[in-house]
């Protein structure tokens, strides 16, 4: 690698591949090439972390890729999870917990559960936040510790990627309790917030600030429109 790019630390590729057509790095025309691609990037002395999409445990089944991972791994690169949750595919805790721990045993890491994004033609898979959450949690507690690297649900909207911690009760008024992964402004980022419990939202353009506030504290600093990206990943 040129060591003009000694700023750069980490390189990012997100990719269906694993699972949609795990050839592509075992006997395409050009796997090889791709995988000593990874192994020149490691040698470097840069991080490869791949962001891997896998919807459902099946996905996770077959002999290819199961050597798909196994080859990339063998780079030295890392293979890190994630999803979206989705209606009629996953939305059931025993199907991500039992994807979590299959990953874990192929030595991928669980990172996000995302809430489907509100773009296109989501209608058919989009669940309530409500929902998402309680998929999210009650998965979490099927699975042990090493599984539990997992972030989620998430949304990747305007002012940052936006967790939902979960639902409660707080001034007598019923409330989702978020906070910022990542943000617009650094000092957003962990800093949690409420918004009125609302059982139909399924984003957060939906929501409402609780306990009587005109805004939330985000839109009061001056977020920019457009949707966030979580764009520092390549897609293969």
């Amino acid at each position: 690698m040129d060591n003009d790019l000694y700023n750069i630390q980490t390189i990012r590729f997100g990719t269906k591949a694993f699972a949609f057509w795990p050839y592509r790095f075992l006997s395409d025309p050009d796997s090889d090439d791709l995988i000593r691609v990874f192994d020149k990037i490691v040698q470097s002395g840069k991080n490869l972390a791949i962001m891997a999409h896998f919807c459902h445990p099946r996905e996770l089944s077959t002999a290819a890729v199961k050597e798909a991972i196994r080859r990339v791994r063998s780079t030295g690169a890392q293979i890190r999870t994630q999803s979206p949750v989705l209606n009629h595919i996953n939305n059931d805790p025993a199907v991500w917990a039992d994807m979590w721990r299959k990953q874990v045993n192929l030595n991928c890491i669980p990172y996000y559960m995302f809430v489907a994004r509100d773009t296109g033609a989501r209608e058919f898979f989009e669940l309530p936040l409500a929902d998402c959450w309680n998929v999210f949690r009650k998965a979490y507690q099927q699975v042990s510790g090493v599984c539990r690297t997992v972030r989620g649900p998430s949304m990747s909207a305007t002012p940052g990627k936006i967790q939902v911690l979960g639902v409660s009760e707080e001034m007598d008024e019923k409330v989702f309790v978020l906070r910022f992964i990542q943000g617009r402004n650094p000092d957003w980022v962990q800093r949690p917030f409420f918004a009125k419990y609302d059982p139909k939202a399924t984003w957060l353009d939906v929501l409402k600030p609780a306990f009587g506030k005109q805004k939330f504290f985000f839109e009061e600093e001056g977020a920019v429109s457009g949707n966030f990206m979580d764009d520092e990943s390549v897609y293969l």
